[in-house]
């Protein structure tokens, strides 16, 4: 898997309505494209799925340019991969940096699979032909709340996830509640609390959330462990698991009853492929996290919740929730509550090379 080039696009939309939580508001979005080319003229692609700010892990877009152009892509540039489970050795000696990472090793993985003219989710083992799809409601005033929620049921979207912080909580679940009883409803901290706040917390456990999701601070798990024996609702881990260690030892001390797997956070298919694995073997629900993406990386997101384990619906909403317009050809789309997977190869989507030029602020092709 010889690699010819590998251009980075470093883009930027505004989203439809900004995007609210008690960390950051989110009013327009960078990102960075990849597109790995081969020898032949095949091209893969990934998508960093880094924040212009550090407010979601450490990582930043600028940050993440610097790491793929001045250390990854050189590496691979000079590298003949047999298969892209072989990043991971490549990439060892690079500490941290999981999203640059990851939005590599999605374009090898897909570039892989176009290579050899199948899709990718057949490559990795999946099996549905449809994933659930849910959405997110961001913070904001009661009423905005209740509206977004009734229009995306109306989409009908599976599971609405809504963001709650010390203060902000049982007021909005119980009112959400009591206006949808029969909603599957997930709330997310972002790591707002700590065990000082346990009363609080188990408030909610009256009102039947699917699941409440990273509480605590993102690097514990020892707290958490301490939290979900305290509370009926299941804990899922978001922030704390970057790696199949941090699945290990939050299986181990039982920290969680499901966990989120995100493509970008725990630094591409390989190591979210170990994770998942840990996770079925111990009984664990999982289900896809997003990032506000665009949709090379939301069409990776499809692929990975192809898996037979992804039970509960992820963060997969349809590209018409965030952006007038996405930077692929054919949008996402969700009908049902269900999002098709696509039968093309590899990941089954091409960039909309008109709208990659409109949204594109800086590109560089960079060569061995």
């Amino acid at each position: 898997m010889k690699l010819k080039s590998i251009a980075l696009s470093v883009v930027s939309m505004p989203l439809k309505k900004p995007f609210t939580t008690h960390l950051q508001t989110v009013a327009e979005r960078e990102g960075i494209i990849i597109e790995a080319v081969d020898l032949e003229g095949i091209t893969g692609l990934g998508e960093c799925v880094a924040f212009s700010t550090p407010w979601y892990t450490e990582e930043t877009v600028k940050g993440a340019y610097h790491i793929l152009k001045d250390v990854l892509i050189p590496l691979l540039l000079k590298a003949d991969l047999r298969h892209p489970e072989e990043c991971g050795r490549l990439f060892s000696g690079v500490r941290g940096n999981a999203m640059a990472k990851a939005s590599l090793e999605m374009a090898i993985w897909d570039l892989y699979a176009r290579q050899s003219g199948q899709p990718l989710w057949a490559v990795i083992g999946g099996t549905r032909q449809e994933v659930l799809a849910g959405a997110v409601v961001p913070a904001g005033n009661m009423g905005e709340m209740v509206k977004r929620t009734s229009e995306l049921m109306e989409e009908g979207y599976g599971r609405i996830k809504i963001k709650i912080s010390p203060g902000e909580d049982e007021g909005i679940v119980r009112e959400l509640r009591r206006t949808f009883p029969d909603l599957p409803l997930m709330a997310d901290a972002n790591s707002a609390y700590t065990l000082h706040d346990l009363p609080a917390l188990q408030k909610l456990d009256r009102y039947g959330l699917l699941m409440i999701e990273q509480p605590l601070g993102v690097d514990d798990i020892v707290e958490h462990s301490m939290l979900q024996k305290e509370l009926s609702t299941p804990v899922c881990l978001d922030e704390s698991i970057v790696s199949p260690h941090d699945m290990k030892s939050a299986i181990a001390l039982q920290a969680c009853g499901v966990v989120n797997i995100k493509l970008g956070r725990v630094g591409g298919y390989s190591q979210a492929l170990d994770i998942y694995h840990q996770c079925l073997e111990s009984g664990l629900s999982v289900w896809c996290g997003g990032m506000i993406e665009f949709g090379v990386s939301r069409a990776h997101n499809i692929v990975l919740s192809t898996l037979e384990g992804f039970n509960l619906p992820g963060d997969l909403s349809s590209s018409a929730t965030y952006w007038e317009q996405d930077l692929i050809t054919e949008p996402i789309t969700v009908q049902h509550g269900r999002i098709l997977r696509k039968n093309g190869v590899g990941i089954g989507v091409e960039l909309d090379q008109r709208r990659m030029k409109e949204i594109t602020f800086h590109k560089e092709i960079i060569t061995e």
